[in-house]
């Protein structure tokens, strides 16, 4: 712990409940910690690994083609397979389409999903060992120096950035709706990173900064509330790098998680957060 700057009670029992309400999302049924596989679909019937079946696209619509005997049901309505089902959807769109295996027949999804217009399958195993293993994620300790207002600079208009995925063969769009400016302990000048808005007007960055590949993943994100109007004028957010935490990307190798935009990379080490995960 910081000893230099303590935390008070509340603030710090006030991050323990996001940690616990973090850790727990992780540990779900068919979360990220049990993916097992990313295939893409062919244009001719074949079979994929850990799931059975004939899998393919005809590249606006995915077909799985099984027989009752494989144990396949559909998880929507829990019908079995026997003949050919298919979905359609939209670029970065995904479905948790059928599921097999284990005593009730439920212990592997397999989610479907359209990166870069193309489709492909995730097998997600209820049983995998890196969600039955799971004791939460590491952290540093709670540091209060590390809750810095920022002000928000709205751009006039969204503005879609290019940017690379944790695969290599998918890209992904920045849409950054502004910059947040702040301070951090230490340093003379000010920071800037681009946001993107979630719902109910939100904010969320991806960065970097320089404990990557040390003692944190490569990137990792931090969201805050809505943007609030101070009595000088300024649209302010608390930005909590307590709460900076991995993309499921940190988790597994099968993943298309977004990258941060070209100038979101601090010269600062965020020691605090999510650190890199013990388990991969």
């Amino acid at each position: 712990m910081n000893t230099t700057h303590p935390a008070p009670d509340a603030q710090l029992a006030r991050w323990q409940r996001f940690r616990n309400s973090r850790n727990a999302a992780l540990a779900s049924e068919y979360g990220w910690l049990t993916l097992t596989s990313f295939q893409w679909l062919e244009d001719r019937s074949a079979a994929v690994d850990l799931a059975p079946g004939l899998w393919s696209t005809d590249g606006t619509t995915a077909f799985l083609t099984a027989a009752a005997a494989e144990g396949l049901t559909v998880v929507d309505t829990g019908e079995p397979v026997a003949g050919t089902v298919s979905a359609a959807l939209s670029n970065e769109e995904s479905l948790m389409w059928v599921r097999y295996g284990g005593a009730d027949g439920r212990q592997v999804v397999v989610e479907l999903a359209m990166r870069a217009n193309r489709y492909a399958v995730r097998t997600r195993d209820s049983k995998s060992p890196v969600l039955t293993e799971f004791d939460g994620v590491p952290t540093f300790d709670f540091r209060p120096d590390l809750v810095v207002e920022a002000r928000f600079v709205p751009y006039p208009e969204p503005v879609d950035v290019p940017i690379g995925t944790a695969n290599p063969l998918v890209d992904g769009v920045h849409r950054s709706v502004g910059e947040l400016v702040f301070r951090l302990p230490g340093k003379d000048h000010e920071f800037h990173l681009q946001a993107e808005e979630e719902k109910l007007g939100a904010l969320t960055v991806t960065f970097h900064d320089e404990t990557n590949g040390e003692s944190t993943d490569e990137w990792r994100k931090v969201s805050t509330a809505r943007p609030r109007v101070d009595a000088l004028g300024n649209r302010t957010v608390s930005l909590d790098f307590n709460r900076a935490i991995n993309y499921p990307s940190a988790f597994t190798p099968y993943g298309t998680c977004p990258m941060p935009v070209k100038n979101n990379s601090l010269d600062y080490r965020i020691e605090a957060g999510e650190k890199e995960p013990a388990l991969l």
